[in-house]
């Protein structure tokens, strides 16, 4: 299995502008057929109830490594608060309305892409599947939503072996690189 790395391009206390960001490197991309990833940390039984009701179907585990509980397991989430929620392979119209329903929970949307395209300035063909991730996590500073913030990240995945192509999709977006490339959790 191989790993997928990302490097944030973006971050901001204004969602709309990620979202923007996030939409102008789709329009890079054919995203006819596009899935997303959604996951969050539920902190509060408000928190809970409103991801719950936009993926009734996600699972779930008690944040900690030490601490039991999760949907495989069986029990109530709202028992075990805080949670992780996971939901995978859903349809892209999904990632606007995931995200209004995290509301100030930390959340992260992860655009399942099929490749990511030529990058002829720094000698790069198309990209496949492996590696072509777009990336917003909100209200964190990270991709394991492990540091909780009051911004916005959107990152870009790229090959590790094409690292060049992070900076030349930021640049296709008026952007560039604002941090290390990092192992991606997938």
């Amino acid at each position: 299995m191989s790993n997928s790395y990302a490097q944030p391009i973006l971050r901001t206390g204004d969602l709309a502008e990620a979202l923007r960001v996030v939409r102008q490197l789709l329009e890079l991309v054919d995203t006819r057929s596009v899935e997303v990833d959604l996951e969050a940390v539920a902190r509060t039984p408000a928190e809970l109830a409103r991801l719950a009701d936009a993926v009734p179907e996600a699972d779930w585990w008690a944040r900690g490594s030490d601490r039991p509980g999760s949907s495989p397991e069986g029990g109530t989430a709202a028992d075990h608060l805080p949670v992780f929620l996971s939901a995978w392979c859903r349809p892209i119209h999904m990632a606007e309305e995931f995200l209004a329903a995290a509301g100030s929970a930390s959340a992260m949307v992860r655009w399942d892409l099929d490749g990511w395209p030529a990058a002829p300035e720094v000698r790069l063909g198309p990209g496949g599947t492996r590696g072509a991730y777009i990336t917003l996590a909100t209200h964190a500073h990270d991709l394991y939503l492990d540091e909780p913030a009051d911004v916005h990240t959107v990152f870009v995945h790229v090959k590790q072996v094409e690292a060049e192509r992070a900076p030349w999709l930021a640049a296709q977006v008026g952007l560039r690189v604002i941090g290390e490339l990092v192992v991606a959790p997938l």
